[in-house]
């Protein structure tokens, strides 16, 4: 593996270069991968795994919408797409792509599936970190393995379309056949990972539940609509107030941040820009410290599991949550957003 400075700080990385997409099908080539879910993660993973020509099969709810995705995505009922039990009794790797709360529901029927050598896989460290609260305790005869894309599953899926991949964590809980290493790299090749580090179950879920509910998601959304509303509350029109706080980040900003750092991007706008940026900054990571610490903590004590647990496990959650979603949509600032995207030149062509 070759050692990487980041910032200062050496660490190992595994890329295709050193773990060959040829490695991996040597890897895995008597290997029957399950992948339980199609929600989220499942489509990009299971798809790209296809692709790759690896040995995919689906495990799903029989004739929801998801089983009807897998179905319009090329999986065939009854040879590469059953329902949940079938299909985990069928692999030597299953894939628990299911939601956490998902994961919790399903785990004894999965667990009864199980037989020695097989591979227990996850792309989030929760269901194993927090085994108090899911229940999910593997057994002591399979590998237990992790690999987590960091992005979204349709990115997972577009970078590997796009040939860039999206860079994976990997860790080892369990290594009862001496091949989870192996077996956890060659799956994280076959999924088209741009390149792969190495964590633990623990540090990825504190890690991942931290950065969703932070910059990711949480305070990206809450920090935006706040600019957004103090720019509407002193005049400013919604077209301006969203260009200004969205368009502007999306369409440029960020693109120069991702090319070659935040130090780039500031040195690629006015020193007027510059200068308020460098005064500003400061402040606002002083203001948002106490949350994270706040945050951090919970995520770490369980609060946030238990949230996830109790809210995304009830039965009317899938209302509840397209309410929700619904009511972002349907704001003034993310109206605003529909109507500034329709006015992109791409868009116009349509």
């Amino acid at each position: 593996m070759p050692k990487i400075d980041f910032g200062g700080v050496i660490e190992d990385v595994v890329t295709s270069e050193e773990f060959s997409l040829e490695k991996a099908r040597k890897v895995l080539k008597d290997e029957t991968i399950v992948v339980l879910g199609y929600g989220v993660q499942g489509p990009a993973q299971a798809l790209n795994m296809k692709d790759n020509g690896f040995n995919v099969i689906i495990g799903q709810l029989e004739g929801d919408e998801y089983w009807d995705k897998a179905v319009s995505d090329g999986f065939v009922p009854g040879e590469t797409l059953f329902p949940i039990e079938e299909a985990a009794k069928k692999g030597t790797i299953i894939q628990v792509l299911l939601s956490d709360a998902g994961q919790k529901a399903t785990w004894p029927t999965v667990k009864k599936c199980l037989n020695e050598g097989d591979a227990l896989y996850f792309s989030h460290g929760f269901s194993i970190v927090y085994k108090e609260q899911t229940g999910i305790i593997p057994p002591d005869n399979v590998d237990v393995i992790l690999v987590a894309p960091k992005g979204s599953g349709t990115n997972v899926r577009r970078n590997f379309i796009d040939g860039s991949g999206i860079n994976s964590s990997y860790a080892i809980f369990q290594d009862f056949t001496g091949r989870a290493t192996d077996r956890a790299l060659a799956l994280g090749i076959a999924i088209g990972s741009g390149y792969l580090f190495p964590t633990t179950f623990q540090d990825e879920v504190y890690s991942d539940l931290t950065g969703e509910r932070g910059v990711l998601m949480g305070c990206l959304a809450g920090t935006m609509e706040a600019q957004y509303n103090v720019l509407r509350k002193n005049g400013h029109s919604p077209s301006e107030a969203f260009n200004e706080t969205v368009e502007e980040l999306t369409q440029s900003l960020i693109r120069l941040v991702a090319e070659n750092g935040m130090d780039w991007m500031f040195s690629n706008c006015s020193i007027t820009a510059q200068r308020g940026a460098l005064d500003w900054a400061p402040k606002f990571r002083n203001a948002v410290a106490p949350v994270f610490d706040e945050l951090y903590e919970k995520v770490k004590n369980g609060t946030e599991t238990q949230r996830v647990l109790d809210v995304c496990g009830a039965p009317n959650y899938k209302e509840k949550l397209t309410e929700e979603l619904n009511e972002m949509k349907n704001s003034e600032m993310w109206k605003a957003g529909a109507a500034v995207r329709a006015l992109r030149p791409e868009n116009r062509k349509k």
